[in-house]
């Protein structure tokens, strides 16, 4: 496989704009963050005050992370750069299969969260600034199944995300084809 030329003229590009590589990795951030709070949480004893902080932040980090997605989404759809796929065959569906996946799992968890929450009938805040309103009421008797599908659909977006960064990094230490850089800020 030839390497990608990281140094393209202006009418052939070969990174991501800013705002898209910036978009990505706030996006891998909280994700990563999101997952480590609720793993934390989950083994601490119910109704501590550590455990509580500890939900609370998650609540107001999943709202960013709501927002932040959207605006990927948008971005993506409207001036974001496209570039060609790093692989072509099997190996490039799979790559473009892999985001497609990835986005509508993050878009699930952010429904699936906001439904959860408001099944729990909790303060539903963002870093106690403002509250969000319940826009669909949700029965209580739901909030274990939502909850249930919530840790599923975090888990497996761990997962995959763990492959996507798996293959990116074999895409540069191994396959060696510039792929990794075209997410990477200029240096």
């Amino acid at each position: 496989m030839n390497p990608l030329p990281l140094s393209g003229d202006a009418g052939s590009p070969t990174r991501y704009d800013t705002p898209t590589i910036l978009l990505h990795w706030l996006t891998a951030l909280l994700v990563v963050g999101l997952f480590a709070l609720a793993e934390i949480w989950d083994a601490l004893p119910r109704g501590t005050p550590t455990r509580k902080l500890l939900q609370s932040l998650h609540v107001s980090f999943g709202l960013l992370f709501a927002a932040v997605l959207v605006a990927r989404i948008v971005w993506r759809l409207t001036a974001g750069r496209r570039l060609p796929r790093a692989s072509g065959g099997i190996w490039g569906l799979a790559g473009s299969s892999m985001h497609v996946l990835l986005y509508v799992l993050m878009a699930a968890q952010v429904v699936l969260g906001f439904l959860f929450r408001w099944a729990q009938g909790e303060a539903f805040t963002f870093f106690g600034l403002f509250d969000v309103p319940t826009l669909i009421p949700i029965d209580r008797e739901q909030r274990r199944a939502i909850g249930g599908l919530h840790d599923t659909v975090a888990w497996t977006i761990i997962v995959l995300a763990g492959c996507h960064a798996l293959a990116g990094l074999a895409h540069h230490y191994w396959l060696k084809d510039g792929i990794l850089r075209r997410m990477l800020p200029r240096r």
